[in-house]
């Protein structure tokens, strides 16, 4: 994985080498610019690094510049590379891990549409603040620490952008992700009445994957789709970030296809009554 020191390393690089062989071909920015369909502007920051050029930017761009099949393919590689970003829940807690909940919202903030699959718990977009309190606080060793309150009261700050009923939201979970008994019982009362409630909202698409269905895709991770500009993917470690639109794509027919085996719509909203009369139905009869 990569870094942060090394990811702009190899951002320069790209920007560099890019500027470098427009002029040994003796164009101008504006120029190339044209022989890529693409706006002079663009050109110039993709070489100053101000924007990160896509790997289809720089196939377009070798393409027009006519450069040798051998450097062209080093060079999408490296925008391949370049295009991905890892960041550590470690380095975050350098700064403050509740930070990295204000890049979230900030994400949520830029997009227009957010997809996100959620094979083992649901969004922090979707929790109450009881069961965020559980779910950040850290009971394994060796991860970082962490200011809870500050975290939970980030989290519920970025549930504000739910109320713009102009922004898309869809959620796909496993029948797992809602039944995990990630906290105590009454916690998990409220966390399923509050995902039934949520369900209903106008601008959010709940899904839920059942355990009987039939899924060929492994639920690995946790992913989010921002638009088809960036997908976030959470690991254990940290997040790692996917700018490279054939990445994107890949993640969006991923998200697809969990959710044709999923329960929709009112299909959905059954399901999740259904969970959640149970987890009250057993608190009622004096569970834990």
């Amino acid at each position: 994985m990569l870094e942060p020191g090394r990811q702009d390393e190899q951002r320069a690089t790209l920007a560099e080498t890019l500027r470098e062989l427009r002029r040994a071909a003796g164009l101008s920015g504006e120029r190339l610019a044209a022989r890529c369909a693409m706006s002079q502007a663009k050109i110039s920051r993709i070489e100053t690094g101000k924007v990160l050029a896509s790997v289809i930017d720089v196939e377009q761009i070798v393409a027009a510049l006519s450069v040798p099949r051998d450097a062209a393919e080093k060079l999408v590689a490296l925008a391949r590379v370049a295009n991905v970003g890892y960041t550590s829940w470690r380095s975050m807690a350098r700064t403050g891990l509740w930070r990295g909940q204000l890049e979230i919202k900030a994400l949520h903030e830029s997009s227009r549409w957010v997809r996100q699959f959620l094979p083992a718990i649901p969004s922090g977009l979707l929790q109450t603040p009881d069961y965020a309190r559980h779910v950040l606080t850290s009971t394994t060793k060796g991860r970082p620490g962490r200011d809870v309150g500050k975290m939970v009261e980030a989290r519920l700050a970025s549930q504000r952008v739910l109320d713009d009923v102009d922004r898309r939201f869809e959620f796909v979970l496993t029948e797992q992700a809602v039944r995990w008994r990630r906290a105590p019982l009454p916690v998990m009362v409220g966390q399923a009445a509050n995902l039934l409630a949520m369900a209903e909202r106008e601008n959010v698409n709940i899904s839920v994957v059942p355990q009987a269905a039939e899924v060929l895709a492994s639920p690995l991770n946790i992913f989010v789709v921002h638009d088809e500009r960036l997908v976030t993917i959470e690991l254990f470690s940290g997040t790692v970030a996917l700018r490279d639109p054939q990445d994107v794509a890949y993640h969006i027919e991923l998200f697809e296809a969990f959710r044709a085996q999923a329960y929709r719509g009112d299909e959905a909203v059954d399901f999740l009554r259904l969970i959640a009369d149970g987890f009250l139905g057993e608190q009622q009869s004096g569970g834990q």
